[in-house]
Formats: C-alpha cells, sequence, structure tokens
C-alpha cells in the first residue's frame, strides 16, 4: 500500500514538472517571438528613394550654383586682366610725360643759364664796350621782365603789403620777386620793404641784405608769408628807401609792386618823389624806378576799378620820368 502510494507520487511530480517547462517553453518562445518581429522593408525602401531624390535635387542645385560661380569668377579674372592692361598703359603715359617734363626742364634750366650768364655779361660792360656796340643796345636791354635795364648793383623792392594784394595776387608777387632777382646774378646789396616804409627783415634796417643764395631763398620764404599793414600808397616806401640807401656812385633800381593807389593826388605824389629823386649832373636820376602793376581791381565791377586805374597812371608816370619801366600785368595768378 504504502508502494503504490509512492509511485504515484513520483508520477505526479514527473508530470508536474513536464507541464511547468513545457509552459516555460512557451512563455520562452513567445518572448523570442516578439523581440524578433520580421522587418518591414518596403517603408525603409521608400525613404530611402525619397532621400536620394532629395540628394540628386541638391547635387542639381550645387552644380548651378558651381556654374555661376564660375561664370563669376571668369569675369573678374577678365576685369582684373583689364585693369592690369589700363594701369600698363597709364604707367607707359606716365613715363612718356615724366621723360618729357624732365626733357624740358632740362631746357628750361639751360636757358636760364644762359639767361644768367648774358645778364652777368651785360653788368661787366664797360661805357667804351657799349659805346662800340651802340647799334645793338636795344637787343643789349632786353631782358625776361619786359625790357627793364638791368645796369644796377643794388636793388630795393617797395611792395604793396595791403588785404587785396595778400589775398588775390600773392604767389604771382612771389614769382615775380624770384624773376625779378634771376635778372641781377651778381648784386652789392638787396633790401625789402612795403609800400610804407617798413622792413622785411627788422635786424636789416638801414642797411643792405648780402647778396647770397642762402638770403635769396630766404628772402623769397620770408615773402610767402609777410603780411603787414599798408594803406596802398607806394609814396612813403619810395621817399625812405632814396633818402636812406642812395649815395653817389651807387646803381640802384627800385621795383614797386602793388594793385592800387588810395591817395587823394597824384600829382602831388609825382611832385614829391621829383624832388627826391632828382636829376644829376649827368642829367640822370639817383636811382631808376620800375613798376609792376597786379590787375587785382580790374577783376571787380567798373566802378571799383578806380584805385587800380590810379595806381596805373601813378606808375606809369613816375617811372617814366625816373628812367624806369612799368609793367603791367595781364593776371594776378
Amino acid at each position: 500500500m504504502t508502494r503504490r502510494k509512492r509511485e504515484v507520487e513520483g508520477m505526479s511530480l514527473s508530470f508536474l514538472d513536464v507541464i511547468s517547462c513545457g509552459f516555460g517553453a512557451l512563455i520562452l518562445l513567445l518572448v523570442l517571438t516578439k523581440v524578433f518581429d520580421p522587418v518591414i522593408f518596403d517603408e525603409t525602401i521608400e525613404d530611402l528613394a525619397g532621400y536620394l531624390q532629395q540628394l540628386e535635387q541638391t547635387l542639381v542645385e550645387l552644380k548651378g550654383e558651381t556654374r555661376t560661380l564660375n561664370r563669376s569668377l571668369i569675369r573678374q579674372r577678365d576685369l582684373e586682366s583689364s585693369k592690369v592692361t589700363q594701369l600698363s598703359e597709364i604707367q607707359q603715359e606716365l613715363a612718356a610725360l615724366e621723360t618729357l617734363v624732365e626733357d624740358n626742364a632740362l631746357d628750361q634750366a639751360s636757358q636760364a643759364a644762359i639767361r644768367r650768364q648774358l645778364a652777368e655779361a651785360k653788368q661787366r660792360l664797360t661805357e667804351e664796350m657799349q659805346s662800340l656796340l651802340k647799334g645793338y643796345q636795344k637787343s643789349l636791354d632786353e631782358t625776361v621782365i619786359g625790357g627793364i635795364p638791368v645796369d644796377s648793383e643794388y636793388v630795393i623792392f617797395i611792395i604793396d603789403t595791403s588785404g587785396s594784394m595778400f589775398s588775390y595776387a600773392w604767389p604771382m608777387v612771389v614769382q615775380k620777386l624770384s624773376e625779378t632777382l634771376e635778372v641781377y646774378p651778381n648784386l652789392k646789396g638787396i633790401q625789402v620793404m612795403n609800400d610804407m616804409g617798413q622792413y622785411m627783415f627788422a635786424q636789416y634796417a638801414g642797411q643792405w641784405i648780402e647778396d647770397t643764395p642762402a638770403r635769396r631763398r630766404a628772402i623769397v620764404n620770408r615773402l610767402r608769408d609777410w603780411n603787414v599793414f599798408s594803406n596802398s600808397s607806394p609814396v612813403e616806401g619810395i621817399t625812405k628807401a632814396i633818402s636812406t640807401f642812395y649815395r653817389p656812385g651807387r646803381k640802384i633800381s627800385l621795383y614797386v609792386f602793388g594793385d592800387e593807389f588810395t591817395g587823394r593826388s597824384i600829382q602831388q605824389v609825382v611832385e614829391t618823389v621829383d624832388r627826391i629823386n632828382r636829376r644829376g649832373e649827368d642829367g640822370k636820376r639817383l636811382v631808376r624806378i620800375h613798376g609792376v602793376g597786379f590787375p587785382v581791381q580790374f577783376a571787380n565791377p567798373p566802378q571799383y576799378q578806380d584805385t587800380g586805374i590810379k595806381f596805373a597812371i601813378l606808375m606809369r608816370q613816375l617811372c617814366a620820368q625816373h628812367d624806369g619801366t612799368f609793367v603791367a600785368l595781364n593776371r594776378f595768378r
């Protein structure tokens, strides 16, 4: 009885083990089947086809942009090549112009040297040589500034420093003073004052400035910004220059630069200068008086040109009576 009961218990346990293993296998099969579900490839293939189409469209667009950039680059290179060609042509023209300017400068320098040598030779002419060459006197007296004699050993500049001159004609004043000095390569003395008798260099008041290249450059440089008061009447400067610097035997020329005369009487100035710059025993004046007129006032309407006309009349008369020459410029710039 006992043995049979044990057999039934053994069989029951084995059956339960089999059933449990079976259920476990089913559960494991279900789990494995869930994990490895079948993959659907149709949707993936469609996604890849769309992505490939998008890439192809992007490639087309990139090729179009590349062609556009290439065309722009070609145009840019063509433009740069054209600019290089133009620059080369401009450089060639510039080189030609520079050569022309250099040749012209050399020619002008040669002419200036010849004029200086000629002027120096004229200054050394003795009375005997002049008498032998009296038939050529006219050609000997011709100079750069319109036939002004160059026999003087001393030169005094009397310059109108009024506002109209300084504001409108000053570069031309500097130029004409430089040109006048070039006519006289060797002077014994130079002096510069304004038309009221004020000296350009106070340290040389009442004495001559030595004629050296450095002093000439100093005069021109100082003149560029020399702006002092003036009443636009040359009588004070002329009378002071004659009374201060004339000595017997000195050959002196005064150069009066101006654009207007604001005095009341031209005749009074003429008489005053005539008394001071009297004639010597040889019939010549103590000094020569030359004038250079700058047409500043003639740029104004006719009703404002009176003072300019008066200056021209005054200086023509003074220069004619005092062995000089009046030069009326046709421009002041």
